[in-house]
């Protein structure tokens, strides 16, 4: 994950809708399905999703109160700590 993309798509979700991000999951989601896709590809479609994951997380966090900033810092610091493990 890489706070830069969560911290531009936490940015998008405030400006348009989560709606947007949720079918752009769905849509990358179906994508994985293609047999002919390289593993690299996979890869990178991962990564996509589980940032957009992380920037609903965080837009979560902001709606029930927790500065944006603060949002941002948790949701890293616990994706760390769970890798770190």
């Amino acid at each position: 994950m890489k706070l830069p993309i969560i911290k531009h798509l936490t940015q998008f979700i405030e400006e348009n809708d989560e709606d947007f991000v949720i079918e752009t999951i769905e849509t990358l989601e179906a994508l994985t399905e293609v047999t002919s896709l390289k593993d690299e590809e996979l890869d990178v479609i991962g990564e996509l999703i589980s940032n957009m994951y992380g920037a609903i997380e965080v837009t979560k966090m902001i709606k029930e109160g927790t500065p944006k900033k603060e949002a941002l810092n948790n949701f890293m610091k616990r994706v760390l700590g769970s890798i770190d493990s």
